[in-house]
């Protein structure tokens, strides 16, 4: 029995013949999900940047002090050595 000969295309040209479509497909879905969204009043988005702004400065100095505390703790063995 006669095989038949498939030929594929190359992937290079499957890519490229997608590509374009779906870029600009992606594109327009985005814009109508950004339609979609409801921004917040720049009050609350003020208030809410500041306070996460905030935090992540106590966060990051309170891990800083308790980094820096247990250095001092590891390093007190060797000074009476």
């Amino acid at each position: 029995m006669a095989r038949k000969e498939v030929t594929r295309p190359e992937l290079s040209e499957v890519k490229s013949e997608k590509a374009k479509p779906q870029i600009g497909v992606f594109i327009d879905e985005t814009k109508e999900e950004l339609k979609k969204v409801v921004w917040p009043p720049r009050q609350q988005l003020i208030s809410e940047s500041v306070a996460v702004i905030l935090m992540v400065t106590l966060v990051s100095t309170t891990i800083y002090l308790v980094d820096h505390f247990f250095s001092w703790v590891a390093h007190q063995p060797f000074l009476f050595g």
